[in-house]
């Protein structure tokens, strides 16, 4: 049976035998937390325990954000997380996590927290990874997972662990989405019918840049396996073999160094999704689209090889809403 604790003193003074695997959340648990939990039941094991947290982090909601108005929901969260495992729901009050009022110590999330979610929500990494921090201490987990849809902050929180020596192994567990490709989240709740069919446009902007690249990579990998040249596509073209000389020329072109497309194709087919979006009823409003180096968060260059995250974000109405997909450039045939 799961317990609802308010205070640390219960985790603190419970005898460790196997792994103790946190899952953080702000509550208004759903199928994202769900499939969370149940993967920390996994890697706890049956003589691990796992450990819920449910707080609503005031440090990390900006001006004119939606704390008030975020769904506060601890009886379903708590049904939640014992349906799927969880041996504790840790959801302490204000004063237990920030006793005395707000810290006036905190973490900054550097360089990379000024950048994309950074950028439009200032101070907002600086109080995630503070709470972040707070929690690790006050729940001392070998293992913390984390969805992979907020990646900037799964970034940050790997940033922070290994540049702090926290002594805590962090997981990303890939996004859960909807069965019409939506990312699951606690705001999805905000929008009208209409808003939501506009909102799909987030993740359909991402599955047009995923195609796009998952082509590029396929013809890269051909050239690789039987490379040609420009004088074959011409030879073709004048016995008047069009589209074998189109393929054929495409083929050459992917080996050559001034590669068609690349990171720049990528966004330019998620972006033909968006801009399609901005003019609905009601608009996509984008924030911002970019396609990423998730060690650090800035652009990719062309030519980058490696991974890559495409994300997203966008209001809808008065909702917001954020997205990504990891992507990898250069793999291997």
């Amino acid at each position: 049976m799961t317990r609802l604790v308010h205070t640390a003193e219960p985790l603190r003074t419970r005898p460790r035998v196997g792994r103790r695997v946190v899952v953080m959340t702000m509550g208004a648990l759903h199928e994202g937390h769900a499939t969370l939990i149940r993967t920390a039941r996994r890697m706890a094991g049956d003589e691990g325990e796992v450990v819920v947290t449910v707080f609503v982090n005031p440090l990390q909601f900006g001006a004119g954000e939606d704390l008030d108005r975020y769904p506060r929901t601890l009886d379903a969260d708590v049904k939640i997380a014992e349906q799927e495992g969880a041996d504790f729901v840790f959801a302490p009050s204000v004063d237990e996590v920030y006793p005395g009022g707000e810290p006036q110590v905190r973490i900054s999330a550097g360089p990379m927290g000024t950048l994309l979610e950074g950028a439009t929500r200032p101070g907002h990494f600086d109080g995630m990874l503070t709470v972040v921090a707070k929690l690790l201490h006050l729940t001392r987990p070998d293992v913390a997972l984390y969805g992979q849809k907020d990646a900037q902050q799964l970034a940050l929180i790997r940033r922070m662990v290994r540049d702090l020596n926290f002594g805590v192994e962090i997981v990303g567990v890939p996004t859960v989405r909807e069965d019409d490709g939506l990312a699951l989240s606690s705001r999805n709740r905000y929008l009208s019918p209409a808003e939501r069919r506009t909102a799909l446009a987030l993740s359909q902007a991402l599955f047009a840049g995923r195609d796009r690249h998952a082509a590029q990579e396929a013809l890269h990998a051909r050239a690789a396996l039987a490379p040609v040249t420009h004088a074959r596509a011409d030879a073709l073209n004048a016995l008047g073999e069009s589209r074998a000389a189109a393929d054929t020329h495409a083929v050459a072109q992917s080996v050559t160094p001034t590669v068609p497309g690349g990171p720049a194709a990528v966004r330019a087919a998620a972006r033909q999704v968006l801009d399609q979006a901005a003019r609905s009823r009601p608009p996509l409003e984008l924030d911002y689209l970019a396609l990423v180096d998730p060690a650090d968060f800035t652009d990719v260059q062309p030519g980058h090889t490696g991974e890559a995250v495409l994300a997203v974000a966008a209001k809808v109405g008065a909702t917001r809403l954020i997205d990504n997909i990891p992507l990898t450039f250069g793999a291997t045939p």
